[in-house]
């Protein structure tokens, strides 16, 4: 086969007009697929803690703790270790998460988020190179509001609907992750449905939110998150970013099948799109009539706090 006949990847193809993001706490995979930035929440970083060649990282975070610094900025610590050790394979971007407990605490979050950047930046690491995920509820939205202004870049999560994500776009965040697969999960679920990827829940809804900001001029970025299967990745191929686990990179990677752009700014200005506006009010409304959005926020909440949980009792038994 000649230069000119060699067919590239999926993967590659993707690259050509999405920025691919690694969401996995694991350094290898990172490393094999070469993204330009990489994604973390709780789960993922307990998933690799507990793992034998990442453990030096979690006595690193231990022995770098005071004798009594509470077991909460340790774990800030942890985000952070993990987080460097990231920025030093990536070219872009690593997300650490805020404490999930703090979901409904808008002081607390900015509080955090200062936390979270300020050791980052004593460890020689420039905050533009940080996004602070904050999920999006309210108190989380309008603390990001607050936190970019102080130039702390925010990576809204947890996202499920409209509503939320312009709320986002019109505080000024700078990127949104709408879960895709859990959307597709909740349907699936309350319908007993299967959906092809051309008319899944979850690539619709990042279908709407893309048009959308790009409509009305936002400057938000869109990073389609949480994928059950690689069609859902394709059908949002040019997608501002996508956040996609090493499992579905694989198989990107191992195929050579065309891949064609399905979301393209161009297109935006012809979506049968209106404008509208949240305010506290209207937002918690929106959210009362979607059951979807309010189950899968809340259930998301639940998840990373109890994993958040289970990161300090693994802290606490490292300090005996």
């Amino acid at each position: 086969m000649s230069v000119t006949e060699v067919q590239t990847t999926q993967l590659d193809q993707l690259k050509a007009f999405t920025k691919v993001v690694a969401d996995t706490g694991d350094f290898e995979s990172i490393r094999e697929f070469a993204p330009q930035d990489a994604t973390t929440n709780p789960s993922l970083i307990l998933k690799a803690a507990g793992m034998p060649g990442y453990a030096h990282l979690v006595d690193q975070a231990v022995k770098e703790a005071g004798a009594g610094e509470p077991v909460g900025h340790i774990i800030d610590r942890l985000l952070v270790v993990f987080g460097i050790e990231i920025l030093k394979i990536v070219p872009g971007r690593v997300s650490s998460e805020v404490d999930a407990r703090l979901s409904f605490d808008r002081e607390g979050t900015i509080a955090k988020a200062r936390e979270i950047v300020s050791l980052y930046e004593k460890a020689g690491v420039d905050r533009e190179r940080v996004l602070v995920k904050v999920a999006s509820t309210w108190e989380g939205i309008r603390a990001a509001e607050q936190l970019q202004k102080e130039r702390i870049n925010c990576n809204l999560t947890l996202l499920f609907s409209f509503a939320q994500a312009v709320a986002c776009a019109e505080a000024g965040v700078k990127l949104i992750s709408p879960f895709v697969g859990r959307i597709l999960d909740w349907y699936k679920k309350n319908t007993g449905k299967d959906y092809p990827p051309s008319e899944d829940p979850g690539v619709k809804s990042v279908t709407e939110i893309y048009h959308y900001f790009k409509k009305f001029g936002y400057a938000t970025e869109v990073m389609g998150a949480s994928f059950r299967n690689k069609g859902e990745v394709l059908e949002l191929a040019g997608c501002d970013l996508l956040t996609i686990s090493p499992a579905l990179l694989a198989e990107l990677n191992s195929s050579s099948e065309p891949v064609v752009r399905k979301l393209d700014p161009e297109k935006s200005p012809s979506a049968d799109l209106r404008r509208v506006t949240f305010d506290e009010k209207s937002f918690r409304w929106a959210m009362n009539e979607d059951p979807m959005a309010t189950d899968k926020t809340a259930e998301g909440i639940r998840t990373f706090a109890a994993d958040i949980v289970k990161l300090e009792k693994l802290i606490a038994q490292k300090r005996r």
